[in-house]
């Protein structure tokens, strides 16, 4: 994308580049985006999606609120700095821009329809029991498209490398995660 693109026309952007990836998913459809913006327009988009979310699941007042924006972001960014890095140790040759690009085109709108969908749960009471389910069918969602993030981003195409580059990058985030939390309560 164009550096000097105002906020707006990068999230407009990035909005439409989603709606195609979710409706099209595919390999070829995320390498149809994969190099139109970078890390920079992708952190914008996640940061916009976290506070929508935050903002539909308000809990924890406004401490809750901002922790949960802190811990989205630096979630995010070391999730897809592990993809890249270990991605590169299984002889992947894509870059951050286009890891953080791709994952930020599927992550991003899923995040904050989980967010809508599980305030409507909560609102109706009889829903709070589904929310464990719809929490499964989001993180089912969230690695099949990453299964295909990883294939269009960092060029892989071995299942058992795809499959070994998630699982890596699932744990070191869980433990940044868990550090995150402990400094910011």
């Amino acid at each position: 994308m164009n550096p000097s693109a105002s906020i707006t026309d990068t999230i407009r952007n990035m909005w439409s580049q989603s709606v195609q990836v979710l409706s099209k998913p595919s390999v070829a459809t995320f390498e149809q985006y994969e190099n139109k913006g970078g890390l920079r327009e992708a952190l914008i988009y996640v940061l916009v999606a976290s506070i929508l979310a935050g903002v539909f699941g308000l809990e924890g007042g406004v401490r809750g609120f901002l922790s949960g924006i802190v811990g989205t972001i630096v979630g995010f960014l070391a999730f897809t700095y592990l993809v890249f890095y270990f991605g590169k140790s299984q002889g992947g040759t894509g870059s951050l821009d286009q890891v953080a690009y791709t994952f930020a085109l599927f992550w991003a709108p899923i995040t904050v329809l989980f967010s809508v969908v599980a305030l409507l749960l909560i609102i109706t009471l009889v829903g709070i029991f589904l929310l464990p389910l719809l929490g499964l069918v989001t993180l089912a969602v969230n690695v099949y498209f990453a299964y295909l993030a990883v294939q269009s981003s960092m060029n892989l195409r071995e299942s058992g490398k795809i499959w070994l580059t998630l699982l890596v990058a699932a744990v070191g985030t869980f433990v940044v995660n868990l550090i995150v939390g402990a400094i910011i309560r």
